[in-house]
């Protein structure tokens, strides 16, 4: 899909969408103290820019691991809510209206993790990142395997439970090389309908989670 009929239907999405991004915002002031929107930085195309979401962590306690694990306490219960459902993305039809991202990419990455001098990761930041992707789709359940995967780290070393480094090194040793390979594989097969295809699976997917359960 060409990147100005992204930007155009980020627009118009986001416009039909703002009733339901006043409400939820109105939800997160209400629920927790502390702004509405969450402001963090991500590896974009052209370097780092500021990336928007709904904000899901309680005030004061953003700082901490740079990932979220399952039962992470930094987590509202409101928040739980918009991370399951993929709904504190929506501002980031912002992002993609301004230039900074694309409906569907790789999806962007804190800055903090990414390594220039390494060719997947040079292959993959070069692409503007997206709301969506498949790895956005393959690993809808990740901060379950990055709980798994820091608990396993930190049996290995006889440590009572996971900490931030187990995490840390969970997220940068065993997860993000996979997802890394996932969307260089995508990177180099993309194509249009590939990616209508997977906007396709998100709305479902999207739709399923905020559904009666």
């Amino acid at each position: 899909m060409p990147y100005a009929a992204q930007r155009l239907l980020a627009g118009v999405t986001l416009l039909l969408a703002t009733p339901v991004l006043a409400i939820l915002a109105l939800a997160v002031r209400l629920t927790s103290r502390g702004p509405a929107l969450h402001r963090a930085a991500r590896m974009g195309a052209d370097g780092p820019f500021t990336l928007y979401k709904l904000r899901t962590m309680r005030p004061g306690n953003v700082s901490g691991p740079a990932v979220t694990a399952l039962g992470d306490p930094r987590i509202t219960k409101l928040g739980r809510f918009l991370r399951r459902t993929k709904l504190d993305e929506l501002p980031q039809l912002w992002n993609v209206v301004k230039g900074d991202m694309a409906l569907v990419g790789p999806r962007p990455e804190d800055p903090r993790y990414v390594d220039p001098a390494d060719p997947v990761h040079a292959l993959v930041f070069r692409a503007r990142p997206g709301i969506t992707g498949p790895t956005a789709l393959a690993y809808r359940d990740e901060e379950a395997l990055l709980a798994l995967e820091a608990a396993d780290l930190a049996h290995e070393v006889g440590a009572d439970g996971p900490t931030t480094e187990h995490l840390d090194r969970a997220y940068r040793e065993r997860v993000l090389p996979l997802k890394l390979e996932m969307d260089a594989a995508y990177l180099r097969d993309r194509s249009a309908r590939g990616d209508l295809a997977i906007l396709g699976r998100t709305i479902g997917q999207v739709l399923r989670r905020t559904g009666p359960h």
